[in-house]
């Protein structure tokens, strides 16, 4: 993690010395020409330790507070996902680059939902209480264990939504901007959950019906 956004903070500054950094490992450095990267160096680092191909490396550039453009690199896979605010996302696969675009569902009873869970075992529990509500009224869940390729893979079509409670701006910088770019819907829930805000990532048609029940479930709790 620490040298892959050392690689990546040096070769940045060299070419633009008056941005800032946000990055996952080396926290903040600030800028001074209103452009901001932010980098998850390892998205997925269990997953990579274990030697699980399911990881990414995460760059967003930000303008002003917005994030402009964003590429999510899962070398193991040999696929790589981008976006640029205004002109869309794509994929560049085995099979050359494609056009992204999120699902087209409707009915939560037929969606495929990803999720996350966090290190501790006390935030778990909560995200598991979460979970039971949500798993009866969908058609499965995964948990991939990479927030910025979950992000990126609702704007693929692969699932139809995801969410996940207390992530970082380096978790979706990227990863939202590309799925919000495929047509998906990329929202919070503020101060819903005792964990934080939850992310929510899907397609227009379930979006609302997904939020009402994270929200019923976090009441109930």
């Amino acid at each position: 993690d620490r040298a892959t956004e050392e690689l990546l903070v040096t070769r940045i500054l060299a070419r633009r010395p008056d941005d800032g950094i946000l990055g996952e490992e080396g926290g903040e450095r600030a800028g001074t020409s209103g452009v901001r990267w932010v980098l998850d160096p390892i998205d997925g680092t269990t997953n990579y330790l274990y030697g699980l191909p399911i990881w990414a490396v995460s760059v967003a550039a930000e303008v002003d507070g917005v994030v402009v453009a964003g590429v999510v690199d899962a070398p193991a896979l040999g696929r790589r996902y981008a976006a640029a605010r205004g002109a869309g996302s794509w994929e560049d696969g085995p099979l050359g680059r494609r056009v992204l675009q999120a699902s087209s569902g409707r009915s939560l009873a037929e969606a495929l939902v990803s999720t996350g869970f966090a290190y501790t075992s006390e935030r778990r529990a909560q995200q598991a209480e979460d979970l039971r509500a949500l798993a009866p009224l969908v058609r499965d869940i995964r948990r991939l264990g990479a927030a910025s390729l979950d992000l990126a893979w609702v704007g693929a079509g692969y699932v139809d939504a995801y969410f996940e409670s207390g992530l970082h701006a380096w978790d979706v910088a990227a990863g939202g901007l590309i799925a919000r770019e495929a047509g998906a819907i990329v929202s919070t829930l503020p101060a819903v959950s005792p964990l934080g805000e939850v992310t929510v990532a899907a397609t227009p048609g379930i979006h609302d019906a997904l939020r009402k029940v994270l929200v019923s479930s976090v009441d109930a709790t």
